[in-house]
């Protein structure tokens, strides 16, 4: 700056000296006075020398004024990159969308956070109020407007909200506003700078404790919260309990809150158990147990109690979390069904005993009635009214022999659940049951289809399904249609690891809106014939089921009868 000032100087001297020696060259040739003409050169250059050291100095002084103002700009210019450069780096630190609105203008720049919170792109921002206004929620927007302006008004300098912003991609994001208000020397409003933060992980954190909050207070089932660690082997002290605890125990909160759990243990309580729930903690394992609990007055009551660790970020134990149930109820219950099993079981067993007691000891003397009945027989009987009366007598020994016979059958079925199964050939087994019906099959002559082509071997009692095909096979010949011929479809299917077996006829059926619950019933008939007596569908049901099988029915009056049975092919 200081050469610059002297190369302007020097050209000062050089050209005034220029322009003073021509002017004197013109007055040497028109004054004749010599004298004269030297005395003002002199003058002038003089003159020259004192205006440049003059103008030197001033121009001096202007350069040291200028540095001056140049070294302020170049520290205020130092200070605003600074700042910028700490602006940018607590905007990044902290994820803020800083703003900044210069409120007269009605104009608002916004940092790069704009994008990278919220995914708008330079060229998608708006340099205004409104652009910001429409990106609040349609919910939240009165109430910012009306908050941001009674701000404006009561010229407070900082304010700070909560509300949703719209993203690029059109989801909101919950926000943390926060501005601050600068002023004019009149107090009037005329520019506001603010941050946006991104708050939507809190905000959804806040909600679901708020959830766990409710669920926790307004659950029926007693909750504790404990320490992490245990002292003296007992369970870790209470920090929380529900008001579910305290209906549950009769403690109030103060009472227990910096106490072990181990204060409800009493006589009857099982100590086994409890070692099991500290055994538990001392490992860090989640633990459930059932004992006898006592209330504050003393009581007695059955609880289920769980002790669950709650883990850190560091996998760090830093609470229990206990939930306990009152069984009390549960417990009487299960104490009565077991009773009742036991009394049931009894009855059976007394019931089984009778039932082989009278089949047994009926047997005998039926078979001595018997065989008088047949002697009786072969003697001639001449009174007409005694004949009658014998005749009626040999009948009903009958029915009695067959009854029992019919029960010991029963008795022989419920009597043997564990009953051996081998592979058969359906085809073989339909072989001998039509061999059995082959007088019936002959004189009525039924149309009968096998479909095995899916399935032809099945897991079973051979005796058990001869005997269940035999008596459906029966009962179709027996309530067939007298108005069309008797068809009779039989077809086996494999359903993942079962056999489904599908019996059907177009009989005259069974009334089922009637009858469905009587179906499989013990001496349920359904028809009038003479020869039925109600045992056949019984014995079907029962041998099914102790093969492991089901079966169901499907009837309509007059169409037809189908069953389907289904047995585990294993």
């Amino acid at each position: 700056m200081k050469n610059k000032t002297n190369q302007i100087t020097l050209i000062y001297f050089v050209i005034s000296l220029f322009l003073a020696i021509i002017c004197h060259k013109y007055l040497l040739n028109n004054i004749s006075n010599t004298q004269y003409y030297y005395f003002s050169f002199i003058k002038d250059l003089v003159f020259i020398i004192l205006t440049g050291l003059l103008y030197r100095f001033i121009l001096s002084k202007n350069d040291a004024r200028n540095i001056t103002v140049f070294e302020k700009l170049k520290k205020s210019n130092d200070e605003i990159k600074e700042s910028n450069e700490k602006y940018n780096i607590v905007a990044k630190a902290t994820s803020d969308t800083i703003w900044d609105w210069k409120i007269q203008e009605d104009n608002i720049t916004w940092n790069k956070g704009i994008e990278n919170v919220f995914g708008y792109k330079p060229e998608e921002v708006g340099n205004n109020s409104r652009w910001w206004f429409d990106k609040i929620h349609p919910e939240d927007s009165i109430r910012m407007s009306v908050k941001l302006y009674s701000f404006i008004e009561q010229k407070t300098e900082k304010w700070q909200d909560q509300y949703r912003f719209r993203c690029a991609d059109s989801t909101y994001k919950y926000v943390l506003h926060r501005s601050f208000l600068l002023k004019d020397e009149n107090g009037r409003a005329i520019r506001m700078i603010g941050a946006i933060q991104d708050i939507t992980k809190q905000k959804e954190e806040e909600q679901r404790l708020k959830l766990l909050e409710t669920v926790i207070t307004q659950s029926r089932d007693s909750i504790l919260i404990t320490e992490a660690d245990s002292h003296d082997g007992k369970i870790p002290r209470i920090v929380y309990v529900n008001p579910s605890f305290t209906r549950m125990s009769g403690y109030q909160s103060e009472e227990v809150v910096g106490k072990s759990p181990n204060i409800f243990k009493g006589p009857n309580s099982d100590s086994s158990e409890l070692q099991k729930l500290i055994k538990a903690i001392k490992n860090k394992e989640e633990c459930l147990i059932e004992t006898i609990s006592y209330t504050k007055s003393k009581q007695e009551y059955w609880v289920r109690y769980s002790m669950i660790p709650i883990f850190n970020a560091e996998n760090i134990v830093s609470h229990w979390i206990s939930i306990q149930r009152d069984i009390t109820e549960e417990k009487k219950l299960e104490k009565e069904k077991e009773h009742l099993i036991r009394e049931l079981t009894q009855n059976n067993k007394d019931l089984k005993q009778f039932s082989y007691i009278t089949s047994h000891n009926l047997r005998s003397p039926l078979s001595n009635l018997t065989g008088l009945l047949n002697l009786i027989e072969d003697i001639p009987i001449e009174n007409e009214e005694l004949k009658e009366i014998l005749n009626g007598f040999n009948k009903s020994t009958h029915l009695l022999n067959e009854t029992i016979n019919d029960l010991v059958k029963v008795i022989i079925i419920k009597d043997n659940p564990s009953i051996q199964k081998e592979e058969v050939l359906l085809n073989e087994v339909f072989e001998n049951v039509f061999n059995q019906l082959n007088f019936q099959i002959e004189l009525y002559k039924p149309i009968i289809k096998l479909k095995f082509e899916k399935v032809t071997v099945l897991n079973i009692n051979k005796a058990y399904i001869e005997s269940i095909l035999l008596n459906l096979l029966t009962n179709s010949i027996k309530y067939r249609s007298e108005d069309r011929k008797l068809k009779i479809t039989i077809s086996a299917n494999q359903i993942d690891d079962s056999i489904s077996l599908i019996f059907k006829d177009n009989g005259i059926g069974i009334d089922l809106e009637r009858n469905r619950d009587k179906v499989f019933g013990l001496y349920q008939r359904f028809h009038n014939y003479p020869d039925s007596k109600g045992l056949g569908l019984y014995l079907v049901k029962s041998q099914v089921e102790t093969m492991g099988g089901t079966i169901s029915i499907d009837s309509e009056v007059n169409k037809g009868t189908s069953f389907t049975l289904i047995f585990k092919n294993k």
